[in-house]
């Protein structure tokens, strides 16, 4: 395998952590995973490992776990899924860890997949979507709010049709997430008699997307529901803020990544007006949980000196929430045993700072809490504006909602 330095210089571990010589005396309990540094997924990937490192930081100078230090173990993947499989078999076997975080993402998780159910490892998932459906590995546990693999399609589909949505363009990028999203809407579509009347998928390098816009605005859907990646979302809608996307639709958007991030959202501004797309933390009053306005002091300080995504929602919180979930788990079984740990997740609802989890049989969550959120009111290059409430405005769920559908979507751009 040709590996790459994380952060520079050959292959390297690393290692943070600063415990007092109490803790020191102790060997370190190991947590070993990949995270993209490098590549397309890099920026969420750099988010994810701080969200991470400030729950090492708070629960070593809490004293650790079990009375031990919690040291990381870290290699870049380089957002491939090609690099995985052999990195965490070096986690396992040479590195010796105790315990295992995927990395961010589903393309780089899948792969790894099949080695953690041969070895019977519990794996603590990081924003994959449905890469357990066909494996079926009992010691999976998302940390990521999707739900019930329909539940992400099925709740922008409730929007759509409550504003008078009968038809659906779907535009998806062709890698695994993006079809994966897709497939799941397809289902849904079909199981309310929503015909489709556009179905594209395009290749994830596509930079030029006015003639795909073109075709889709010829179909004249009601609905248009678009699952992409980051460079692809912000060419998907300066297409449309080029060539529109006619009076018809009700609804944009679904599963576009990338419109979490600050500097895509900075980059775009006001393109993003009335766009309905999913998220999993934003700065809306029903957001705040214990812990959460702490965690987010602290990170927005260390994200300035790490040169990182410097709102954090999409991914950082979600980072610190699996590792407040294995600090529950193994103070409660008092153990590192990887099965008792597992039945201890599975059986029980965990406090975190983004809310309360509980898992399913397949290790995702039971609920969903996957945010349909509609941007309203974006001016051009203030990325602090979106520090504050009503940007975002929650539309589902109804427990978390913090406002009403703007629709057609022509309407909700003004």
């Amino acid at each position: 395998m040709k590996r790459r330095t994380f952060l520079g210089g050959a292959m390297a571990v690393a290692v943070v952590g600063q415990g007092s010589r109490a803790l020191a005396q102790q060997p370190p309990i190991k947590i070993g995973m990949s995270m993209p540094q490098t590549g397309g997924l890099a920026g969420g990937g750099k988010a994810s490992l701080l969200g991470i490192e400030i729950w090492r930081d708070d629960i070593n100078a809490k004293g650790g776990l079990l009375g031990r230090k919690v040291e990381l173990v870290v290699y870049d993947d380089k957002s491939s899924a090609s690099e995985t499989p052999a990195i965490y078999a070096k986690l396992v076997d040479v590195d010796k860890v105790d315990l295992l975080f995927a990395p961010y993402a589903t393309v780089p998780t899948a792969p790894i997949m099949p080695f953690v159910k041969q070895r019977g490892l519990l794996l603590m998932g990081n924003f994959s979507f449905q890469v357990n459906s066909k494996v079926g590995h009992d010691m999976w546990f998302n940390n990521a709010p999707w739900g019930p693999a329909d539940s992400w399609a099925a709740s922008f589909l409730d929007l759509a049709q409550k504003a008078g949505g009968k038809s659906m363009a779907l535009l998806t990028a062709d890698q695994e997430f993006a079809q994966n999203l897709a497939l799941t809407a397809r289902d849904v579509a079909k199981k309310r008699n929503i015909p489709v009347v556009f179905d594209q998928s395009y290749p994830p390098n596509t930079v030029e997307f006015a003639s795909i816009i073109r075709a889709l605005k010829a179909a004249k859907p009601d609905i248009v529901y678009v699952a992409s990646y980051p460079p692809d979302s912000a060419g998907i809608l300066r297409a449309v803020n080029e060539i529109g996307i006619g009076d018809d639709v009700k609804i944009f958007g679904g599963g576009m990544v990338g419109l979490q991030f600050a500097a895509v959202m900075s980059n775009l501004g006001s393109l993003l007006n009335g766009v309905v797309n999913y998220n999993t933390w934003l700065p809306e009053p029903s957001m705040y949980f214990d812990g959460t306005k702490d965690f987010f002091e602290k990170y927005t300080k260390r994200a300035v000196e790490a040169k990182v995504d410097p709102l954090g929602y999409y991914l950082a919180p979600f980072g610190y929430a699996m590792g407040q979930m294995i600090d529950a788990a193994v103070n409660s079984t008092k153990s590192l045993d990887q099965k008792g740990i597992a039945k201890y997740l599975r059986e029980n609802e965990h406090k975190t700072i983004v809310g309360p989890i509980a898992f399913s049989a397949d290790g995702e969550r039971k609920e969903t809490a996957t945010l349909q959120a509609q941007f309203r009111g974006v001016k051009d290059k203030d990325i602090e504006q979106f520090r504050s409430s009503g940007k975002q405005v929650i539309l589902f769920p109804d427990k978390l909602k913090t406002g009403n559908l703007i629709s057609p979507f022509e309407a909700a751009r003004k």
